[in-house]
């Protein structure tokens, strides 16, 4: 017996009901034994399953065994009524059920039949209710249902899938008559109708099939987008199968067979989520990822490329396909609704438009010259009027990149079509985004093809990795766009000057094409691009700058969110290994690029401003040559100096400004701008008499954020007061400069976002925090209360080992913890350094989706370095502090997972 043989035979049997006495009902004894044959079905299924037995069968065999129960129950409620009829509609109609599909019927009925009938269906409906199936449902008349379904598609579309079940089977012909009558959406206006409801459905998905918990039945390239190829196709051409559109010309067997392979990942993805929820749910998420990977028998590689992901990049590509030849077929219904006659007009020696269609001249032109598979891109981009390819333009397309294989690539002309057709600019973005879907980039680039539906386990890339890829080439796009000037004013200004803006697209195409391989993508990815770049005959000083960008591309965003930029040597060594404006221009644009493609949530005007920062900083030192930067006591004083103008200006007295910069810490004149001192010492001055000074602003000095303010005695417990505070009222800390002037007070200032929003808080949020500091900070005893929260849904999935590091700075210790977020984390932070009797002089907040990257500068209590003993009872008390689990802590739990 073959293996599928052999799998099929574990399918149950099909229930065998006695024969029911017509309106009989269904006592509680039936009923009961009812549950229990669904009960043996489904579990019988479930086996079938695990079991290896094909997902297409199981669906089958329990549509077929519902669909006798449900019979069986009309049969002993209704009986044989020569005036009404039941129809399996939906998925039901189809044939096709999955373990906790809607069980949808129809039931038509003459007019005098209703009240007749009424009592006799509401104890059909209500057994089926008690049986278990919870069945979705209609009654009407044929009258009312063909009103609903000429004002509405989507009844008319159930009604394209009804299939008798039981009763008066002549009603079968007026449900035939609505579906067949062409004034009741004539082929035409039902796919633009179906058109329009998919468009509407997707939106809700972000219009792309590769969100990180995508719907496997209604997102793009799910389930429902096979359905609608059926129902369009059988309106349009009567080919409501995936045979029949390929005999009517709608589909090549090479087509079909892309779509049933297709078909049947998804199905056995959605079984097996039905079954692993326990519930008719449709989304993959987080919860059931892992667990379906196991189950099908997917292993983890290494740890860049784990069985999740390789399950997910499996379902990807399935819906990628799906959608893809959705649209191809869509286009080939909408042509052929077209009246014929549209006089062809030249584009140039190998296009020509039909319509608003680019079709080749000869159908052998993409065999005869494989260059042209790019070239029809770029006349595209020439003629903005037309829609795109024509149906069979598409056909020609895929089977000739089927023809060349991996030889497609090693072409010389297409390599310089492909050149040219980069050097449109930001334009080209748009021709590229069109050449993935076509698959036409992935034949050119090979190494692409790998991170087709290449996800990321994890909260931070929330695109696959193509899909992200294709982002960050559309955000540089958006750097031409005058539109966009006011959103990325510097941005827009830095592209414009760009001589070869080609360039930036290459790095932009391979900045994360070697994710997944296993080593560090970014050295992988400067391989590739090298080996690209010269396959297309760049100069050897452009090679060197894609490859440098695509090798440094983390450089700017590391070092603007991980390390003190208002620290001099900071920007000098940035400087130094950017080494020219020319790379510095190209990274400044790649990096906004690049985090404004990876999450939606992540870019905010706070990380705008902090890589303006530095871009301006590091251009700074450029222009003033590589040599050390400024000395630390000439920045002080030209800062001492600005401040004590801008305080001048505001009416203070210089006795009372000299006064009150006598009392700042020396570190606040090298690691503030003038601006902020001159604003904190108003702070101090309208404080009358000395006491616990708190001030706010919606609009840090640096912008993009709010600030906060605090100048006090210092005390055990005050930063952990602080912060627990900033917790409960829902902002988050994303820098922070703690600093301690030489008459012990603190002045410490905090750069805050709303938690939430990640924007700046307005006024009366940050009226709310000064009101609640002053009772906080006021009381004789500081106890802060750090409030604990459980993790949301996602956040549990995404749990990682704490890493806890530490690193001499100066006179100082720097502590970096990698962790997972959480709600609170800052706030059960800061407890772990007031247990352990450590000060903090500096903070940097950095959190990329759920994995939080936060540095801190500490002292003990007698401003010297944490000495190994003090380090190692800090990482004990922040591991325990969070939670961690001892099989983890077990001494090396400062190792990243």
């Amino acid at each position: 017996m073959a293996p599928h043989e052999a799998a099929a035979a574990l399918l149950p049997e099909l229930p065998r009901l006695p024969a029911a006495l017509p309106r009989s009902g269904v006592s509680a004894e039936a009923r009961l034994a009812l549950r229990q044959v669904l009960g043996d079905v489904d579990r019988g299924l479930a086996g079938g399953f695990r079991s290896g037995v094909d997902t297409a069968a199981l669906v089958r065999h329990r549509a077929q065994a519902i669909g006798r129960v449900v019979t069986h129950v009309w049969q002993a409620c209704v009986g044989e009524a020569p005036d009404c009829a039941l129809f399996a509609v939906g998925g039901f109609g189809r044939g096709v059920l999955f373990p906790y599909s809607d069980v949808d019927l129809l039931v038509l009925a003459l007019p005098v039949a209703m009240p007749r009938q009424a009592r006799a269906l509401e104890a059909f409906f209500a057994c089926l209710w008690d049986i278990g199936l919870k069945p979705g449902h209609a009654v009407r008349t044929q009258a009312e249902c063909r009103e609903l379904a000429a004002t509405d598609v989507s009844v008319f579309t159930s009604l394209l899938d009804a299939r008798l079940l039981a009763g008066d089977a002549t009603l079968t012909a007026a449900l035939t008559a609505i579906t067949s009558d062409p004034a009741i959406w004539p082929p035409a206006v039902f796919l633009a109708a179906k058109r329009a409801e998919q468009a509407a459905r997707h939106a809700r998905f972000n219009d792309t099939a590769y969100n990180l918990e995508p719907n496997l039945k209604d997102g793009p390239g799910g389930l429902r987008t096979l359905d609608l190829m059926r129902w369009i196709g059988r309106r349009v051409a009567d080919a409501g199968d995936f045979d029949a559109m390929v005999e009517h010309g709608l589909l090549d067997p090479t087509e079909r067979a892309a779509l049933q392979r297709s078909e049947a990942m998804l199905w056995r993805d959605r079984y097996g989520l039905h079954l692993a929820a326990g519930r008719a749910e449709e989304r993959l998420l987080f919860d059931y990822q892992r667990r379906l990977a196991a189950e099908f028998g997917y292993e983890d590689e290494h740890e860049k490329n784990l069985a999740v992901e390789q399950f997910m990049q499996g379902y990807y590509r399935a819906a990628t396909i799906a959608e893809r030849l959705c649209v191809q077929f869509k286009e080939r219904c909408t042509e052929l609704l077209e009246p014929p006659g549209a006089v062809p007009r030249e584009l140039d020696r190998d296009f020509i438009a039909i319509g608003p269609r680019i079709e080749v001249r000869a159908p052998d032109l993409f065999l005869r010259r494989p260059r042209a598979m790019v070239d029809v891109f770029a006349v595209q981009l020439d003629h903005p009027e037309l829609r795109g390819l024509s149906s069979e333009t598409m056909r020609l397309l895929q089977q000739a990149l089927a023809h060349y294989g991996d030889d497609f690539a090693a072409d010389a002309h297409v390599m310089a079509a492909v050149l040219a057709l980069l050097r449109h600019g930001a334009p080209a973005v748009e021709a590229l985004a069109r050449m993935n879907r076509h698959g036409v980039l992935a034949a050119i680039l090979p190494p692409f093809r790998r991170v087709v539906g290449r996800m990321q386990y994890d909260l931070f890339h929330v695109y696959t990795v193509d899909e992200h890829t294709l982002r960050v080439l559309r955000n540089v796009a958006r750097f031409a766009d005058v539109a966009a000037a006011t959103e990325f004013p510097i941005a827009s200004q830095t592209f414009a000057a760009l001589e070869k803006p080609e360039l930036l697209l290459l790095a932009a195409l391979f900045h994360d094409i070697a994710k997944g391989r296993g080593g560090d993508h970014s050295m992988l990815g400067e391989e590739d691009a090298r080996a690209f770049c010269s396959k297309l005959a760049l100069p050897e000083a452009d090679i060197d700058l894609v490859a440098w960008l695509v090798r440094w591309h983390l450089l700017m965003s590391v070092t603007a969110q991980r390390q003190d930029i208002t620290d001099p040597d900071v920007v000098h060594r940035f400087a130094v290994q950017v080494g020219d404006r020319e790379r510095l221009d190209h990274l400044y644009l790649l990096t906004i690029a690049d985090i404004a493609g990876t999450n939606p949530k992540l870019w905010n005007e706070w990380k705008a401003r902090l890589l303006a920062d530095l871009h301006i900083a590091a251009r700074y030192a450029l222009r003033a040559g590589l040599g050390r930067p400024p000395h630390a006591e000439a920045r002080a004083i030209a800062c001492r100096a600005r401040a004590s103008e801008l305080l001048a200006e505001a009416g203070l007295d210089a006795a009372r400004v000299q006064q009150l910069l006598a009392g700042f810490p020396q570190a606040s004149f090298l690691r503030h701008r003038p601006e902020q001192v001159a604003w904190q010492a108003r702070a101090i001055a309208r404080t009358e008499p000395a006491g616990t000074v708190i001030a706010v602003q919606p609009r840090s000095t640096r912008g993009g954020s709010g600030e906060l303010f605090v100048c006090a005695a210092d005390r055990d417990g005050l930063f952990a007061a602080i912060t627990a505070t900033l917790d409960r009222l829902s902002l988050s800390v994303v820098d922070a400069r703690l600093l301690v002037a030489a008459d012990g007070r603190v002045f410490d200032t905090f750069e805050l976002l709303d938690a939430v929003t990640l924007t700046a808080p307005d006024a009366a949020r940050l009226g709310d925090l000064e009101a609640a500091l002053k009772r906080v900070l006021g009381a004789r005893d500081l106890a802060p209360r750090v409030t604990r929260r459980s993790l949301s849904r996602r956040l549990r999935h995404f749990q990682r080992v704490p890493q806890v590091e530490f690193a001499a700075v100066g006179a100082a210790t720097q502590l970096a913890l990698v962790c997972s977020d959480r709600p609170g984390l800052l706030a059960q932070v800061a407890q772990a350094f007031r247990e352990a009797r450590v000060r903090v002089h500096d903070a940097r907040i950095a959190t990329f989706g759920e994995r939080v990257e936060d540095f801190f500068t500490l002292t003990d209590e007698h401003n010297a370095a944490l000495a190994e003993p003090a380090q190692a009872a800090l990482r004990a008390i922040l591991l325990r502090s969070l939670d961690v689990p001892r099989a983890i802590n077990n001494g090396n739990a400062h190792a990243a997972s």
